[in-house]
């Protein structure tokens, strides 16, 4: 099957297509763009979509492989804004990242605006406490280019899930404080990892002064904790692990360190999405898992490893919904839109924001 536009079509026209028309014009399309394309596919995107991607990994290793791919002029990134963002500032001046569905936004990305942690900072520097201390500012992937770029003018560094510890080790070395954003619970989880007793982890509420705190709270923290979570792995509770252990004995039980402090302490093991999947990979026929993360990984699992007893650890569907959003529909409508010539749901990233976000991008780089 050969594709051959002249016209831009539009999004309402696939909405009509057969599952089976839209995958043959999804690879249609892909081969007429050749190597001018590269797409990725994150670990919670849907099937009927990753079945398309070139490439699969989490957010930031998939915007590290879309930057070593110079010859792919289109960076289409099946997966969610803050994501795309990254990839645009990764990748090359002639290369535009494409984000089939604008509105795959990120919820715990949306906790943290930048006029939010600007207006934090500033508070803490009027109590004194930035210029008493050392505070340095530590955002999570899982944010806008915005935040990642006040982290590098600031002094601060992203961090992944799979880099938490050696960054926290290096950064609590180096200050007497860190102001760590938008997710809580992978902030205290791995502030636990270094003995950060409870009392010295505080957390800021952004609609609050002093984001609830006392000046003593906050002159006595060593790890200041935005208010912010994820909303799949903040739906694994403590009785979920209790029910699967008594459903099947024996089981392990490995979760996300985005999930709430209790449910990490009670786990067996716990890590980023990679360690995640490395740690099924590793693991012997017969073995049983209870995963806590999101439901497309977790079954992509139990399809790959029929030989081991893995399941989801919350009996509900636990489902990143801004993600799903990205459809085989939105996916055919960008490709063939580049096919006619025109690039649609462009990210671009300013200038100056995209410099310093790289500076904060590349601390966390230096870190080994």
């Amino acid at each position: 099957m050969t594709t051959t536009l002249t016209k831009v079509p539009a999004i309402e026209d696939y909405f009509g297509l057969s599952d089976t028309e839209l995958s043959e014009r999804i690879e249609a399309a892909r081969r007429e763009l050749g190597q001018r394309l590269v797409i990725l596919g994150h670990h919670y995107q849907r099937d009927d979509v990753i079945r398309h991607a070139d490439f699969t990994g989490d957010s930031f290793k998939l915007s590290v492989l879309a930057a070593e791919r110079p010859e792919a002029e289109f960076i289409v990134f099946c997966g969610v804004h803050f994501m795309a963002e990254s990839a645009d500032i990764l990748s090359a001046p002639h290369q535009k990242v494409i984000l089939p569905d604008l509105g795959a936004g990120c919820s715990m990305a949306d906790m943290a605006t930048s006029e939010q942690v600007e207006d934090a900072w500033e508070q803490l520097e009027d109590i004194g406490v930035i210029g008493d201390f050392k505070v340095l500012p530590i955002t999570y992937m899982n944010s806008s280019a915005a935040i990642k770029a006040f982290c590098g003018e600031h002094g601060g560094a992203v961090c992944t899930s799979s880099n938490a510890v050696p960054l926290f080790d290096k950064s609590l070395k180096e200050a007497d404080n860190l102001f760590f954003f938008p997710d809580q619970h992978l902030g205290r989880n791995t502030g636990f990892k270094f003995g950060i007793p409870t009392e010295q982890m505080v957390l800021w509420d952004p609609a609050k002064e002093l984001g609830g705190n006392t000046e003593a709270q906050l002159r006595g923290a060593r790890l200041i904790l935005w208010k912010g979570h994820c909303s799949v792995h903040g739906r694994f509770r403590q009785w979920h692990v209790e029910q699967v252990r008594r459903e099947v004995p024996g089981i392990k039980v490995l979760v996300h360190p985005e999930c709430i402090r209790e449910v990490v302490a009670m786990s067996d093991l716990n890590g980023s999405t990679e360690f995640i999947i490395k740690t099924i990979e590793a693991a012997p026929a017969g073995s049983k898992w209870a995963v806590g993360t999101e439901v497309n990984l977790v079954d992509r699992l139990i399809k790959r490893f029929p030989d081991q007893h893995i399941r989801l650890l919350a009996p509900d569907l636990c489902m990143c919904a801004t993600m799903y959003r990205i459809a085989p529909q939105n996916l055919a409508w960008a490709l063939e839109s580049l096919v006619a010539g025109e690039v649609v749901n462009q990210i671009v990233v300013p200038e100056e924001t995209a410099r310093w976000a790289r500076v904060a991008l590349d601390r966390m780089l230096a870190i080994k």
